[in-house]
């Protein structure tokens, strides 16, 4: 990850407007912001939450609140709780995310 082309400046996340994401079951909420080439994002998970394809893209992701669910294509699942995160490289390991009872996430890509 190469961090350039941005300065210094903070975020007010309840300012930046949420766009709403469809999925298998559920919904997602995302507040999205751009540095450069990389993609930051607050994301709230409903409850019954369950992604709708496999993604292969590279994440660093901190659960924030609730619990978050995660699943390998090789069967492997991961269960992350606030404080937890996981990192991910882009093309390394296929995974979708369910919730139970909703998420709130930290993730940069």
């Amino acid at each position: 990850m190469q961090l350039s082309d941005f300065a210094f400046a903070t975020t007010d996340w309840s300012k930046v407007e949420p766009t709403q994401h469809s999925a298998e079951a559920g919904t997602a909420t995302w507040r999205t912001q751009h540095f450069g080439g990389i993609r930051v994002r607050i994301v709230e998970y409903s409850a019954g939450y369950l992604a709708d394809h496999w993604c292969e893209k590279g994440h660093v992701v901190m659960c924030l609140e609730g619990e978050l669910n995660t699943e390998l294509a090789d069967g492997r699942t991961f269960t992350l709780t606030p404080g937890m995160s996981y990192q991910v490289a882009d093309k390394a390991e296929p995974h979708r995310s369910s919730s139970k009872i909703g998420a709130k996430l930290f993730i940069v890509d």
